[in-house]
């Protein structure tokens, strides 16, 4: 807690109070593109995993394709 304290008041030294805010902004900002590019190549990179099909979705479609079929004839 100490080490917060102190990062604060060294950056409320360096930037002054009136510019504090805009450079926690900018700061902010920069995490968050960082973050969106990191998990853009973490996806890009980790391969997909393909779910195996659902058995209660083939089922479904065979029964509506065994339905359309019989309503043909």
């Amino acid at each position: 807690m100490g080490e917060m304290i102190l990062i604060l008041v060294i950056a409320l030294i360096i930037f002054g109070p009136g510019k504090l805010p805009d450079a926690g902004k900018a700061l902010g900002k920069t995490i968050r593109e960082f973050r969106r590019a990191s998990e853009d190549v973490m996806d890009d990179i980790t391969p997909k995993k393909e779910l195996p099909p659902n058995p209660l979705r083939t089922q479904t479609e065979t029964a509506d394709t065994g339905a359309e079929q019989s309503v043909k004839q």
